[in-house]
């Protein structure tokens, strides 16, 4: 188990502070705007709407900055020998479980601002699949069960081969031949509860022939039968 780095935190940071940068701009730009509206009996009507957007936009700068310290907080990913988990979000909380065993791709993102951060996005993705709506800012991404991201980690190649790992053990536990397995858990003291089939003997193989031969002629005589009146 384990959470996105540190600088992940910082990340979500600046696109927080950019977003906030944005939204001013809007604010300032609309405000501005609406001076150059000649008068007219319900001209309070946008004074209002001013002070109902500069007040809106003072109060949600600490619930979107509180958000993103929780996202970073309540965001935690698991890899286990079968399968991987994900947990994020605050508001809405997605969760989802992958099976190593539909895993058919697996990919490392990062991109410029992340590089700078040592950061990147390992992607998951399992049989079932799309290609749209799965963007990594898309929210359908969130709602597919079939694409996976472990945001904001600082070991992404490790994470990967870790993973990859996984998959090479528990593909390559379906391989080999069943008498060595059977052997390999008798010498480590296990019971074998399907032991494999001992070889048949000559004789027995002789003697089984025999009764089918047998067998079949009975069947073919009964067939051939005139039948009673």
């Amino acid at each position: 188990m384990f959470r996105a780095a540190r600088n992940y935190y910082r990340y979500r940071l600046l696109t927080w502070a950019l977003k906030q940068l944005g939204a001013l701009w809007g604010l300032v730009i609309g405000i501005q705007s609406l001076e150059y509206v000649p008068d007219f009996p319900g001209r309070w009507m946008l004074a209002a709407a001013e002070v109902v957007g500069v007040a809106s936009y003072v109060a949600l700068i600490p619930v979107t900055l509180l958000a993103v310290g929780l996202d970073y907080r309540m965001r935690w990913y698991i890899v286990t020998d079968r399968s991987l988990r994900i947990r994020e979000g605050v508001f809405r909380v997605h969760e989802k479980t992958m099976s190593f065993a539909n895993v058919q791709n697996l990919g490392v993102r990062q991109g410029p601002i992340q590089r700078l951060l040592g950061l990147a996005d390992v992607e998951v993705r399992t049989a079932g699949g799309g290609e749209k709506g799965t963007g990594k800012d898309s929210d359908e991404r969130k709602k597919s069960l079939h694409v996976g991201y472990f945001e904001g980690v600082d070991r992404a190649e490790e994470i990967k081969a870790l993973i990859l790992d996984r998959l090479r053990r528990l593909r390559d536990s379906g391989l080999g031949d069943p008498e060595e397995k059977a052997a390999r858990r008798r010498a480590a003291g296990q019971i074998d509860l399907f032991p494999p089939a001992a070889p048949t003997s000559a004789p027995v193989l002789a003697a089984a022939r025999t009764l089918l031969a047998e067998a079949r002629a009975l069947r073919t005589a009964v067939g051939s039968a005139e039948p009673i009146a």
